[in-house]
């Protein structure tokens, strides 16, 4: 379902591994976009050039669209070095051109210890590199709230955006990350950040932090989305069901408790589907 402000996509690789199973779901559910990152098993961000060109024939060939690169950049840790993860950030800005998207989602690396502010200095050094590397291709960094990096709560995210003060990079906001964090969604985090929200990631989460459909947690998704149209956002609302495990998913999360739950599937994708749209459908 799409309207005139909201674009549905989504992770797919929470249908399915094999990436025409995820189309194919997608076509089921009229959902033209998806936000690629498991692919056949491998992570976006390790697909040579004639791997995406592939990834891009079977998008043409099922009618669909990407939305934003799903990389997981910026996902190392804050002592790691850098330049090889700027090395991989110029291939994924390649992909995302291949595969036609302008957004690629990115991080705020892992910190080692609660207190990040011996860290902040060196975190903006890194985000201001990628930016750079960002304007100068042309494309658009989309920052994601993230348990455990240095833009975890929305004050963080907040200081990274208006620090760095690049057209070439915003937020994705994601309502149920900001909960696992002990953020409160709506308004705290929503008011403050929605001059940068570029970008949507639709999912929820109980006082516990465990994700659900949209709706059924308490990050007022439906309020959020309300304020959204009412200010014109026009965008994407991007699926990230994580209502169960998935490939690849122990290379994305530390120690996160999805681990534990049996393998996603269609049903669950289609789950967040119809929620979403039973909010929409509200508005």
């Amino acid at each position: 379902m799409n309207n005139q402000q909201f674009i549905i996509s989504g992770f797919s690789d929470e249908i399915d591994e094999n990436i025409e199973m995820q189309f194919s779901h997608l076509n089921k559910l009229g959902i033209t976009y998806f936000e690629p990152r498991g692919i056949n098993g491998k992570n976006i961000a390790d697909l040579s050039e004639d791997e995406a060109s592939e990834l891009k024939n079977t998008m043409d060939k099922y009618g669909i669209k990407a939305s934003s690169i799903g990389s997981p950049i910026g996902k190392i840790a804050i002592g790691d070095p850098i330049e090889p993860h700027l090395e991989l950030l110029k291939r994924v800005i390649n992909t995302a051109k291949i595969l036609g998207t302008k957004y690629i989602r990115v991080f705020s690396f892992y910190m080692p210890q609660k207190d990040y502010t011996p860290y902040r200095d060196e975190v903006m050094r890194r985000v201001r590199m990628m930016a750079d590397i960002a304007e100068d291709e042309g494309v658009i960094l989309l920052h994601e709230n993230e348990k455990n990096i240095y833009g975890d709560i929305a004050s963080r995210c907040l200081e990274i955006v208006e620090e760095i003060n690049s057209p070439a990079l915003k937020c994705v906001f994601d309502p149920a990350n900001f909960i696992q964090c002990g953020q409160k969604v709506y308004p705290d985090a929503y008011k403050l950040l929605r001059p940068y929200i570029e970008y949507m990631h639709i999912k929820d989460a109980t006082d516990e932090g465990n994700v659900v459909p949209s709706g059924l947690g308490i990050g007022n998704i439906k309020a959020v989305l309300s304020e959204l149209r009412d200010s014109n956002y026009h965008g994407f609302l991007s699926l990230e069901p994580h209502l169960g495990s998935f490939t690849g998913l122990d290379g994305l999360e530390t120690g996160d408790k999805m681990l534990d739950l049996e393998h996603s599937s269609p049903d669950k994708f289609t789950c967040a589907f119809n929620a979403l749209n039973t909010i929409l459908k509200e508005l």
